[in-house]
Order: structure tokens, then sequence, then C-alpha cells
């Protein structure tokens, strides 16, 4: 069994950022995620990554998948059933761990776990029904299937606003559907949602029961809305957050606070020696969970960094030697 120095569990902006800086300190290392992009390709337009005014999610993310193949680092597209502690001494790069999918089991002395959130659902009547029925959770996946169709959108964060708006440019009608009177996305984002026509905000209502025989036909409100608590839709888009994917690090006693996050220290350090964690995932005592491709990136660079000191019992410093300055650039 061959043993690495790094396994990466989560192939999104966070795991990819890892892996970028892994390679720059020739760590050996893995990723696993079943969808390489992750999350991010279900981004329909990023106008907040540096270096792009405005670049579509997945054509970010393959830019992303690129760069980690461009070190030659492979991305194993293969569900990881379990995490275990082969040896836990606790002798500086000496704690393995076994990584163990359908197919294999690999070995590594250190992990990063950035396996991202799962969308998180209502749970209310018919919406397990109609799930590819008219109910979905990516309105960046699904918003073509709804061509002057009417829809609903559920939330009001960033996700909402912006899946609300590019629906809007598919549907004949969108109502975008806040349990409070105020929205928390970006307040560019919700200038612009208040500019679009097609789109009429509903606030301070929250839906109850998602109706319809074969597909989504009408949704249920816990208030009256123009004089109806029954709204006619063809879909219903849900974009009220997620939840974070850390079971598997419950498997190697990997503290997780009462909402199911990492807790990790600033250097994305865990309480377990040799496990590292980064992006969604993650909390860090004081901070603010501020889920956006920047941070994720960040996290990940961090968690590389920390996981080449605790093996290598250095500070990291990256290396610039290929770096082509350009006119203009005053590093």
């Amino acid at each position: 069994m061959k043993d690495y120095d790094l396994i990466i569990m989560g192939a999104g902006v966070a795991g990819m950022s890892a892996s970028i800086y892994a390679s720059r300190y020739r760590l050996e290392h893995l990723i696993f995620g079943e969808t390489p992009g992750g999350q991010g390709i279900l981004a329909g337009t990023v106008e907040n990554y540096p270096g792009y005014v405005s670049i579509p999610g997945p054509e970010l993310m393959q830019k992303f998948i690129e760069q980690v193949g461009h070190y030659g680092v492979e991305i194993k597209q293969e569900g990881v059933r379990g995490l275990a502690t082969q040896k836990h001494r606790e002798v500086r790069g000496n704690t393995e761990f076994e990584v163990k999918t359908d197919k294999e089991t690999y070995q590594a002395k250190t992990l990063i776990l950035a396996m991202g959130a799962n969308f998180r659902h209502l749970n209310i009547p018919g919406e397990e029904k109609f799930i590819g029925k008219g109910v979905s959770y990516c309105t960046h996946c699904d918003a073509p299937f709804f061509k002057d169709k009417i829809v609903a959108v559920v939330g009001g964060g960033d996700a909402a606003v912006t899946g609300a708006l590019h629906i809007a440019e598919f549907a004949q009608k969108v109502y975008l559907l806040h349990r409070r009177d105020e929205y928390r996305a970006e307040p560019a984002w919700v200038e612009k949602l208040r500019q679009n026509k097609k789109i009429e905000q509903v606030l301070s209502t929250q839906i109850t029961q998602i109706l319809g025989t074969e597909k989504v036909e009408n949704i249920s409100l816990d208030k009256p809305y123009q004089g109806s608590t029954m709204l006619k839709v063809d879909g219903v888009f849900i974009e009220i957050g997620q939840v974070p994917s850390s079971a598997l690090a419950g498997q190697l006693g990997v503290a997780i606070d009462e909402q199911g996050y990492i807790k990790v220290a600033p250097s994305m350090a865990t309480n377990v020696p040799g496990v590292f964690a980064a992006g969604d995932l993650t909390a860090i005592e004081g901070g603010i969970h501020f889920r956006q491709f920047i941070t994720a990136a960040s996290d990940g660079a961090r968690a590389a960094a920390s996981v080449y000191q605790f093996l290598q019992g250095k500070a990291p410093t990256p290396s610039w030697g290929k770096v082509k300055l350009e006119i203009g650039d005053r590093r």
C-alpha cells in the first residue's frame, strides 16, 4: 500500500487550492472528489473573485482543475466510505490515516478535509415528492428547464438572490419568497434584483406546502399574498443555505460544533494531529461563516501550508522562482 504525504478530501475550491499549494511544497498527494469542481460549478456568474470582473462558475472551476492537473495530481472520483487512524503516535510525520473507498484503501500521513456542504431542505409536505419534478436546489443547473414558466425561489442570501436573477433570464415570472423582511445578500445583488421587473418580492412569508399531481402546480403560504394563500407555480427552487458535510470527520474523533461545522484553529488544524480542514465545513472560533470562492481558496492554501509545516517542522515559504513579473507589477 502506497503511503502519501497527504490526501485531500474534496475537489472544490478549497480542496483544489490546497492541492495547488501542496504541489508547490512538493508533497505527494491525492484528491478525492466525486464531482471535480464541487459546488463551484453550480455558480452561474462569479463577480467577486480577484482577477475576473465576471466569469461563469463552471469556467472558473475548469481553470482550477487544469491547474491541479498541470502538477500531475490525480483527482480520484471515488466515493469515500470511511476514514480510520492506522497509526496514531504523536510524533511529527508518523501519524498515518486510512481512506477507504468502494474500490481501494489508501494511506497518508496527513489529511485535509474539504468536503463542503449539502443543500438544506425546507422539510415541508410535498418537497421530497416533487424533487426532480419541479423542486430543485440548483437554480443555475435547472433554470433553462423553466423557460416561459412561473417559478418560486425561496431564500434571502446571495444564492437565492443571484438564483432569482438567473432564472429571470428564462422564466416568465419569478416569485422570491423570504421569511424575513430584508435580505442577507450583498447589496449589489439586491439592487439588481429590485430593478428586475420579472421578479416579485414576497417578504416575511414562508411556504408551508408544495402541491401538484405529477409535477409542481401550486405552493401554499403561511399568510395571504395578494388576497390568497395559494400561488400557482411550475417550479420551486430552494436556496436556504447548506449543511456541512462533516459526518466522516467524526470517525477520526475530529471536534464538531453544535451546527455540524468542523472546529479549526486559524492554521486550519483540527484537534486531531495531522488532520486539517478547509472551506465551507469549517468554523474558526470567533469567525463568521463566509462561504465565498475567495475564502475557500484561502482556507485551502493555509491548510496546505500547515500540512507542510507539520511534516517538515519549519515555516513554509512559497516558491516564486517561476513567477514572471509583468509590466506594472510592483510586487
